[in-house]
């Protein structure tokens, strides 16, 4: 086999290893970013003049944050209250680690780069290309 092949192979299972394990630790981090942006908003709603008018909708969306960090909190810590990180989101971070070095290894740091930035532009394509069943 040609080494030009067995490097394209180990390319594309580095870069397949490399979205699905930053997939599932994004489908738990999101969540803890996503809220900093949420209460920055609920701020911004409980500021409004008319904040009185939205009591309703305004309480329904910090019970929402509230309910959706919880869920956030179980799957990356022991327990709710923080400290000890969940051992499935540990080695979630631990094998992403091992992948970008193992990036850098077989294809240099450069890869790591353009693959990392690959997978930003498509996550943000996917957002502006979805569209809403109704």
């Amino acid at each position: 086999m040609p080494k030009d092949f067995d490097k394209n192979l180990i390319r594309r299972y580095l870069v397949w290893c490399y979205k699905t394990t930053k997939e599932d630790l994004d489908r738990i981090d999101r969540y803890f970013t996503q809220n900093t942006v949420d209460q920055f908003i609920l701020d911004q709603l409980e500021k409004d003049e008319q904040s009185r008018e939205l009591l309703e909708p305004i309480t329904e969306f910090a019970e929402y944050m509230t309910t959706k960090l919880d869920k956030a909190k179980e799957k990356k810590f022991r327990n709710t209250g923080g400290g000890a990180l969940h051992p499935q989101y540990l080695y979630l971070t631990k094998r992403f680690q091992a992948i970008e070095k193992a990036i850098k290894h077989f294809l240099g740091k450069k890869a790591l780069k353009d693959i990392a930035q690959t997978y930003e532009e498509e996550f943000t394509r996917r957002i502006w290309e979805a569209r809403e069943h109704t």
